[in-house]
This record gives C-alpha cells, structure tokens and sequence, in this order.
C-alpha cells in the first residue's frame, strides 16, 4: 500500500484529481494507493474555507477505484483537532491559509501509517512515485528537497514542505510535529508550518531537486510543483500558475508533457459538473 496526504478545503479538488491522474498515469505498480485528505469547516475564518465535500471525496475515490480497485480516498475531518490546537494562534493567517497546517497532525491522528508522503495539492508527477516513496527514510524522520528560494535566501539546506516522505516511527519518537504544533501555537513564523518543521528537525534526508522542483522540468524531474514563483519578463514579478489552469501551463510555461493528464481533467471536472452536482446521494 502506497498512503498519501492531501490537506486542503473544498478548492483543493482541482488539484487533488490532477495530481492523483499524474500518480495513476506515470506509475506503472500495482500497489493500491490510500489518500488520506484532511479537511475542516472554519468558515469562521473566510467564507471559503468550506470542508471538502462528501461528493468531492466519492467522486475522486471512484477515479481512483477505476484505475485499482483497491485504492481508497478517505477523508480526514480534523476541525476538532485544529481548534483544540491552532484555534486563534499566531498563525491562523498563515501566508497561505490554515490548511497548511494541518499535516502537522498526522502523528495524532488514529490509523496513520508508518510511511506516508504528504503532498501539496500543486503538483504533477512527471515520473514513477516508487522513484520517491521507496527511498529508505530509516533513521530519519523524513526526506525532502530544498526549497527553491529558501536555498539561495535562508539557509543552504532550507526544505520545501510540499512533498514530505514521513517516517511516522521516527516522528513519534523525536516528537518533531509536537515540536512544530508548539512553535505554531507560540510564535508568528514567516513561513507558518514550513518554518516550524524546519526548525523542529532532529535529523532529514535531503533528496535532490529532481523531487520536488518548484521552477523547472526536465526530462529526470519525478515532481513538478507548481508553487509561487518569479519571473522576470516582462517585469519582475511574482505569479501563481496553477496546473488546472491548464491554457496558462501551455502559454506560460509551453508545457506540454502532462496533456494526457490535463486533457483527462477536464473531461472529468465536466462529468462531475454534469452528473454530480445535483444532490448527492
């Protein structure tokens, strides 16, 4: 079994059935994959930040049944866990919103796995998963690129944690989320849960940039991640490009590699829109 993270509200769906089409489509085992998303409802917050639907998570699990039958997508309802921690902390703001903070509950959450590899939702695999879920994290709590800015900015070994390989057992022993869900609670941090993982660290495995590479593609990248970049034409300025948007990935950056994934998207995202969006039985 190959267990994957998602967190996010009901805006994640895009990219949750893109990214889960680029496992599928790249991915040549067969092994079942589970998706845990964690979600909440803190409409308390923004009016959008609506728990991702029942209807949602019945529609990406029948996707994904249709390439194994044995494949789940299972929803995560973590509100009450969110509040009891994160509730009104410094970092409820957070640069990109509270779900970003949600991965930190993964070792209190019941039924976890030893081996899970979280994942933000702007990502498209360019080749095989196992490539990535197969790199042996024992004796480290998990393994992760350097960030594309934070390398050159920050610190040389400064991680991007939009793709995270947890080893579960190790994390329970260093207490390192418990660690970082102290420093949310306490401090305002730049970077929210990114910095506190960081710095609550005991010991990762860096992984080359071929795992998560946040501005280039090239024919050995296993990840594309599609996160806010720079660019500098024709003014400096900074842009997210999302790959659901697919007419931007092709005008912006000319890609074309992942058609298959994005052409099947948007034949799905109008089947759900045609056939699901009536009352959800």
């Amino acid at each position: 079994m190959i267990n994957i993270l998602f967190s996010g509200n009901a805006g994640v769906f895009d990219g949750i059935l893109t990214c889960m089409l680029s496992i599928f489509k790249r991915t040549d085992t067969k092994e079942p994959f589970r998706f845990f998303v964690y979600t909440m409802d803190v409409t308390r917050i923004k009016p959008e930040y609506q728990a991702i639907s029942d209807r949602q998570i019945a529609f990406l699990n029948e996707i994904a049944q249709e390439y194994n039958l044995e494949n789940k997508v299972i929803k995560v309802d973590v509100k009450e866990l969110y509040e009891r921690e994160f509730g009104g902390c410094p970092n409820e703001q957070a640069y990109c919103s509270p779900y970003t903070l949600l991965r930190l509950f993964a070792d209190i959450v019941e039924g976890m796995p030893d081996k899970l590899l979280y994942l933000d939702v702007d990502i498209l695999f360019n080749r095989d998963i196992t490539l990535l879920y197969e790199i042996d994290v024992s004796g480290y709590e998990y393994a992760a690129a350097r960030d594309h800015y934070g390398k050159y900015l920050l610190n040389p070994n400064y991680i991007n944690a939009g793709v995270l390989l947890f080893n579960m057992e190790k994390i329970r022993e260093t207490g390192l989320l418990e660690k970082s869900r102290k420093l949310i609670k306490e401090k305002k941090l730049t970077f929210a849960d990114q910095s506190a993982v960081y710095r609550s660290t005991t010991k990762k495995k860096m992984l080359p940039q071929r795992f998560n590479d946040q501005k280039f593609l090239h024919k050995h990248t296993v990840v594309r991640h599609f996160s806010k970049r720079l660019f500098y034409l024709p003014y400096p300025h900074t842009a997210n490009v999302k790959q659901w948007k697919v007419s931007d990935i092709h005008r912006i950056f000319r890609y074309y590699v992942f058609d298959d994934i994005l052409f099947e998207y948007i034949y799905l995202k109008k089947k759900y829109e045609k056939e699901w969006m009536g009352d959800y039985k």
